[in-house]
């Protein structure tokens, strides 16, 4: 039975504002909207940043009418698999006993992906409170690990793993993945009932669209003249980037053609490394912009690039795609053409589909979009488009308003919003 005592929602995820990762940033975003709309929300997370391991977060805060509550974690960030096992393990325990103090009755609490393995802690703790479970699937885990790195961990751990992560998933009232194809994974461990699609977004109030000449940061760069082809946010192992060196190269001749890289990852300094050793002049290499300009950052690229390794489909969306859609601009999608991202560029027109590899191929769309900006600017037309009618903060709101309100209709006292626009969760 449900109690009379209004539902709280509590989100659990190693990063939150001030963060400017992704996942931090798409939890921020929500978590901010709810709690305008009248649920109480809390946040249990690290007092760490991504880029910033030894971040002297406050511990208690309240922020845009969200609680957090940064839990202790041993801070040896990201340099090496060792300290990163430390920080999980840390995170895990420290997770533990928040989540048993903080947690009641008909609390709804949410947990995300990172990092890897949490549902399995706050699965726990929600099955101890009486708590009702949500898992918001970032990535599939340990499966992306057994993909990347198959002998990394023995076989017998990795079905544990795997054993102890279903349990998490069957245990939830719900699985919120973000594709199509996410959810046909996911549905090989429990009931279709329990896998709920619903896509991450861009903030659309935030990244209005800009032509080229109205960035700053093109000017700064000395970059009006170019046809730029840009990478925005995080370069990691899930993703590659031998085929965009490999259009580099061939377009190296090309002067007017610049590969613009803005922001961090475990690849990101291995590319400018390449790219050093090799002598080619056509990269520029930024640092992750701050959130209030990366409106100006996206618009000082004629066209985007995202990447995802064709071995990891079906376990990652990489969620950059949707600023690139807010901020009008063609999308190139480089890995497998039967992917989500080749799916949704191909199906909306909106860009270009490379198959990982295609270095040539790659290199070929780039110079057809440089000859024709009419083409080039009707894409990126279309690209906003897509982004209004699918990928919109308001959308993924009443989406998740909607998938609250079917779990406890509770909520639907504290919410004044639209409902009914369900688009394509359920």
């Amino acid at each position: 039975m449900l109690s009379n005592r209004q539902p709280r929602l509590i989100f659990v995820n190693r990063y939150y504002r001030p963060d400017e990762s992704a996942t931090s940033q798409i939890l921020t975003d929500l978590a901010e909207r709810l709690a305008a709309g009248g649920i109480e929300i809390h946040v249990v997370c690290s007092r760490q940043l991504y880029e910033n391991p030894r971040a002297g977060l406050p511990a208690v805060e309240l922020t845009n009418g969200v609680h957090i509550r940064r839990i202790w974690t041993t801070r040896y960030g990201r340099r090496s698999l060792l300290g990163r096992a430390c920080d999980y393990a840390s995170f895990y325990l420290s997770a533990a006993v928040v989540l048993c103090g903080l947690l009641k009755r008909a609390d709804v609490v949410v947990a995300k992906t990172d990092p890897p393995m949490v549902s399995v802690i706050v699965s726990w703790a929600a099955r101890i409170r009486g708590a009702v479970l949500i898992n918001w699937l970032q990535d599939v885990f340990p499966e992306v690990l057994g993909r990347l790195a198959p002998t990394a961990i023995p076989q017998w751990i990795y079905r544990l793993l795997i054993a102890a992560r279903n349990q998490s998933l069957r245990h939830a009232r719900v699985n919120v993945v973000l594709g199509e194809r996410m959810a046909r994974h996911i549905r090989q461990f429990v009931d279709a009932d329990q896998v709920v699609v619903t896509e991450n977004w861009a903030d659309g109030a935030l990244i209005v669209p800009r032509t080229v000449s109205e960035s700053r940061l093109r000017q700064q760069l000395g970059l009006q003249d170019a046809f730029v082809v840009g990478y925005s946010g995080n370069l990691g192992r899930a993703h590659e980037y031998a085929t965009v060196l490999d259009a580099a190269s061939r377009l190296v001749w090309e002067s007017q053609i610049v590969f613009l890289f803005t922001g961090g990852g475990a690849l990101f300094e291995e590319l400018r490394r390449e790219v050093d050793g090799l002598g080619l002049p056509n990269f520029r290499f930024l640092p992750y912009q701050p959130r209030a300009e990366l409106p100006d950052a996206l618009a000082a690229s004629d066209v985007h690039l995202a990447c995802l390794l064709p071995a990891l489909e079906g376990l990652i969306v990489p969620s950059k795609a949707y600023g690139v859609l807010a901020a009008a601009r063609p999308l190139i999608s480089i890995g497998d053409p039967g992917g989500e991202l080749a799916h949704l560029v191909r199906s909306n027109d909106c860009g270009a589909v490379v198959r990982s590899g295609a270095g040539a191929a790659l290199a070929a769309e780039i110079l057809s979009l440089q000859a024709n900006p009419a083409r080039c600017a009707k894409l990126g037309q279309r690209a906003r488009s897509v982004y209004e009618r699918q990928y919109s903060l308001e959308s993924a709101v009443r989406r998740w308003t909607n998938l609250l309100v079917s779990m406890n209709p509770s909520f639907a006292a504290r919410l004044p919003l639209t409902l009914g626009e369900t688009g394509k969760s359920a």
